[in-house]
């Protein structure tokens, strides 16, 4: 791959979702995309940059290439201090704010759900939490990648995405299957609606509607400056006055935006939404 392939894919991509390859990146772009050349039989990665911006087959190959370019390591109950400041903290506050206006709904977005272990936990301690009984909640798992999405949907896991999970969970909401996989219960997948999303795609992200949590772990730091600063302002519009945003334990908003305040509970900091304009940080 030449420095001119490599900065014309690179760009592609970049306005394409966000995710940006710097330029010693370059080795590590030419090797995933080098079975995609193999796919299409194509001699080089000019051709293969003139098939991603012109061939009638573009979208569908740009969404191929999404599946090869990301990354998607996950597993249920993944940071579990934050967790806890999920159902400790930040769930009691919501229940009691809402109560206060008669609202007894939840909707929580997790924004890169990969393969579905993060949106199904979440499920999972929300169902476990008895100040939420006959509330509605739905909780929406979007992410780029359709590969990814597919195993989401079909709700079968194999033991190492359990290598933080309490057998009490695995027996109440997973069902073994021959072969020593487990899918996932009924009314686990009830509360989960599973769907591909591009973070920068705002005519679909204005469908998603208001959020009181967003879950958006590990996704960010594939992003430059500006291209996070463009993702965390559309969550601080996707959020309800008050909502909160999670990031993974690596990511920060400092130099990004002053939206959010920066919130230090006990068992973690988070980010929430001021109650009114302004901002916070």
């Amino acid at each position: 791959m030449s420095d001119e392939e490599f900065r014309l894919i690179r760009d592609l991509v970049y306005n394409h979702c966000g995710m940006f390859f710097a330029p010693d990146a370059k080795y590590l772009l030419e090797k995933r995309l080098s079975s995609r050349l193999a796919f299409h039989n194509l001699a080089s990665y000019k051709d293969y940059y003139l098939l991603l911006k012109y061939d009638i087959r573009k979208d569908q190959e740009m969404s191929d290439l999404m599946d090869v370019l990301t990354t998607n390591e996950t597993y249920f109950f993944r940071e579990a201090f934050q967790l806890k400041a999920f159902t400790d903290e930040i769930i009691p506050e919501i229940v009691e704010a809402k109560l206060k206006k008669g609202d007894r709904s939840l909707r929580i977005w997790s924004a890169g759900c990969s393969t579905g272990e993060e949106p199904y936990t979440i499920a999972m301690l929300l169902l476990e939490n008895s100040m939420l009984k006959g509330w509605r909640i739905e909780i929406i798992g979007t992410d780029i990648s359709h590969r990814v999405l597919q195993q989401a949907r079909k709700g079968v896991y194999g033991k190492s995405s359990f290598r933080a999970t309490d057998a009490a969970y695995v027996g109440r909401y997973f069902e073994e299957q021959e072969g020593g996989s487990y899918r996932l219960s009924d009314n686990l997948r009830e509360l989960v609606t599973i769907s591909q999303l591009n973070l920068f795609d705002q005519n679909r992200l204005a469908l998603l509607g208001r959020m009181d949590i967003i879950f958006c772990r590990n996704v960010i730091i594939y992003f430059d400056q500006l291209a996070k600063k463009k993702v965390v302002e559309t969550f601080c519009q996707s959020l309800y006055p008050g909502g909160f945003l999670l990031l993974g334990h690596s990511e920060s908003l400092m130099n990004i935006t002053t939206l959010f305040t920066l919130r230090h509970l006990k068992n973690d900091m988070v980010y929430q939404k001021p109650l009114t304009a302004g901002g916070g940080l």
